[in-house]
């Protein structure tokens, strides 16, 4: 195994499980729309399921065009991001930590999408009646992945996916 297998294959199967485990159980636990208070007034676990893609983006499309354009969307995105893995270095941990986070969110999604039609939403934070949009593991792999890959661009000043 190479020292970027050793770096990506680990965060990219314990964030994709992770998903994957926790979207199983809200199927088993919870009805459509089901709700359970975790913080009063700030956060819930609510079963939704999204359509669309972030913030239910495309969601009014017809399923028999969104769920190809999100199939090669989705495969498009993940073909760049294999390319980003294979153009940058073993010393660029964090970058590659990034990528494997993002592939994986990536890829959880796209399990629901073949699954069910629809992704498994859950994560449900708010203040009163304000709401964020309902979001789940994967989601959270991609924008902390996304979040990291800023850091390194925008704090360190390198390019975080020129190796």
């Amino acid at each position: 195994m190479t020292l970027k297998s050793k770096i990506i294959v680990p965060v990219a199967v314990s964030v994709y499980v992770l998903d994957r485990l926790t979207k199983q159980l809200i199927l088993d636990k919870f009805e459509l729309g089901q709700s359970v208070e975790v913080v009063k007034g700030y956060f819930d676990i609510t079963y939704v399921q999204n359509l669309g893609a972030a913030f239910g983006f495309l969601s009014m499309l017809d399923g028999g065009v969104r769920l190809p354009f999100f199939f090669v969307t989705t495969l498009l995105a993940l073909g760049l991001l294999a390319y980003f893995v294979r153009k940058t270095g073993a010393e660029a941990k964090l970058t590659l930590v990034s990528l494997a986070m993002i592939i994986a969110g990536a890829a959880g999604n796209l399990t629901d999408r073949l699954m069910y039609g629809y992704v498994v939403d859950f994560i449900d934070w708010h203040v009163g009646i304000h709401h964020w949009p309902a979001f789940n593991i994967a989601d959270c792999g991609i924008t902390v992945g996304i979040a990291l890959l800023g850091y390194e661009i925008i704090v360190k000043g390198e390019s975080a996916l020129g190796g």
